[in-house]
């Protein structure tokens, strides 16, 4: 079991606490659950799903990497599937602000780059500001997304973001978390390979920049983001933070990242490859391949 649940897993009811150990000490758990486990943990603890998420915000916190506010929050997105996915916030330091990932962000990221479709509703254990009510505005869920905060009434992302402005508004039909397949070709190594995968699944309407980023740590394991975008534009995920969400949700550490590629087109009307190429080195790596694809 990964050392930053410790404090967090002790805190736990005697139950819960008995019930999940085993998950959490499991050589592949990437900090999510299946509808199965869920079942298993709801009917050992006696909680309906929701008592059981809110129960888990703890452990979800505990994934968070705060090293500029020490602040931690955490969020757990409800897949079609049934499964449960962390989320949690992530700081850079010699970095810019901009470049921190959201909770909620993370839980959403999560879940589509582990192949979920769609949400039910998110968790989190403290309001979602107005950056993350724009970017999960952005989800095939719509405005009917499940909002669950401890001590409040359930509600939906619509009474959150009343009147909001979206990719509808723009006539855009593919929402986030929709299927895609860009077509993209590159030839290269297996770590390009995955970040053109990465990129062919990318969400840019609004631009057609699509990109995606593979991260390998010094421990050879292998992650990968796609670009999100965002009606907003500022709310738009960078493939690279949606990596290290992936590398982060499975326990490693942004700072042992040995290697990275980009893959972005060449002619694209926005560039990842600065902002990308910065925080990488204030993490650092100084390892960044630049791929630019060719389309089918």
């Amino acid at each position: 079991m990964h050392t930053r649940f410790n404090h967090a897993l002790a805190s736990l009811p005697d139950s819960l606490r008995l019930a999940i150990t085993p998950l959490l000490c499991a050589a592949d758990f990437s900090a999510s659950f299946s509808a199965e486990h869920i079942t298993m943990l709801c009917a050992t603890t006696q909680m309906d799903q929701q008592q059981l998420a809110f129960a888990l915000l703890p452990l979800a916190a505990a994934c968070a990497w705060t090293p500029l506010s020490t602040f931690n929050v955490g969020a757990i997105a409800r897949g079609a599937s049934g499964r449960f996915w962390f989320g949690a916030n992530m700081e850079f330091s010699g970095a810019t602000m901009q470049q921190t990932v959201h909770a909620e962000q993370s839980a959403v990221t999560h879940a589509w780059m582990g192949g979920e479709t769609s949400l039910l509703d998110i968790t989190v254990n403290y309001t979602p500001c107005g950056h993350c009510r724009q970017f999960m505005n952005e989800l095939n869920s719509g405005a009917g997304l499940g909002i669950h905060l401890p001590g409040r009434q359930p509600s939906t992302l619509g009474s959150y973001l009343p009147d909001a402005f979206g990719p509808r508004d723009l006539n855009i039909i593919s929402l986030l978390m929709d299927p895609n397949d860009h077509r993209l070709k590159a030839k290269g190594d297996e770590l390009t390979q995955l970040a053109l995968r990465a990129a062919n699944r990318s969400h840019a309407p609004y631009t057609q920049a699509w990109s995606g980023v593979a991260l390998e740590t010094r421990s050879g394991r292998r992650f990968c983001g796609s670009y999100a975008e965002n009606a907003a534009f500022n709310p738009s995920l960078p493939p690279l933070q949606a990596a290290l969400i992936m590398l982060n949700m499975a326990g490693e550490s942004p700072l042992e990242i040995k290697t990275a590629v980009l893959v972005e087109k060449s002619d694209a009307v926005i560039c990842q490859y600065p902002a990308t190429n910065a925080t990488l080195d204030a993490l650092g790596c100084q390892h960044l391949s630049v791929i630019h694809p060719n389309n089918d």
